[in-house]
Order: C-alpha cells, then structure tokens, then sequence
C-alpha cells in the first residue's frame, strides 16, 4: 500500500495494514512509530508530538486542535505503564479530551501488549473509563508481535 492509495472510510483493515507496514518499514506518513523520536518514545507519544509541531501547539495541548471524530489506529494497545517514566500513552491519549473537545474517541487496535513488557495492560479499561473505545482490528496478531518483540526477552519466574 503506498501513500498515494485512497483508503475507504472506516476500512479499518487497510488502516491497521498501513500502520503495520509503518512500523515495519518505519516509513511514516502522519503517524508515528516507536522510538522515532528520541527519549525511548511510544508510536502514539510520537504521533502525537508530531502533530504537536506541525500545530505549533504543546503536546499536552494537541486535544484543542484535533478533528472531531478524530480516531487512532495503533498495532500495538497503548500502554498504561511506563518503566520509562515517560507519561503513559492511555494518559496522552486521555488528556486530548480537554477543554470540551471531543479529542480521540476511538482507538483501533491490532494486538493486546504482551504482559512481559510491563506485566498486565489495564489500558483498554483505562480508556473506557474516559470514554474512549478501543476496537481491536484482527488478523495481524502474528505480525505485529514479531515486531514488537524483538529485542524483548520473556521474563521467566
């Protein structure tokens, strides 16, 4: 899929194949991808910095200038715990629901983050919690967590 491919609205297939293709190639359009920008950062935490810049606005701010009906499409759920101490990316994705803007309201979804990155993910309920859906998107399970695992080592008790 190039970047010139017109994709259907609510195709959300072809959505998470693009995302999946970004993170495999970390080719990015107007998204973001783990560790693109510096300070072991997140997709959705560089996505959204991104969109920040081209604002000219504060990350914390970008909720004020969103699209209504904005969506997020990620491979990976967002995390809700950073060993890292950077702001976890449900939090991000929270704090764009400010001054009575509707921010983002869902959330695609290709895999559930794997427990022995940080243990149990309670992001979705997180989410929920704050209005925002998140609706996994079948199929590319296999492929993402090859992705996302590499360099990950299982934790065994």
């Amino acid at each position: 899929m190039s970047t010139s491919d017109a994709i259907a609205p609510f195709n959300h297939q072809a959505y998470m194949r693009l995302a999946l293709q970004q993170a495999e190639n970390n080719y990015v359009l107007a998204t973001g991808y783990t560790l693109e920008l510096p300070g072991n950062t997140h997709a959705e935490q560089c996505c959204l910095q991104k969109y920040a810049d081209a604002q000219g606005i504060k990350e914390e701010h970008v909720g004020q200038s969103l699209p209504d009906q904005t969506v997020l499409y990620t491979t990976m759920e967002p995390c809700n715990l950073r060993a890292s101490g950077n702001l976890p990316c449900v939090d991000r994705i929270i704090r764009t629901k400010t001054s009575g803007k509707p921010g983002i309201q869902r959330v695609y979804v290709g895999v559930k983050e794997p427990e022995t990155f940080v243990g149990e993910n309670r992001g979705r309920a997180k989410l929920a919690e704050h209005g925002v859906e998140s609706i996994p998107v079948p199929g590319f399970e296999d492929e993402i967590l090859k992705i996302a695992t590499a360099g990950h080592q299982e934790v065994h008790e």
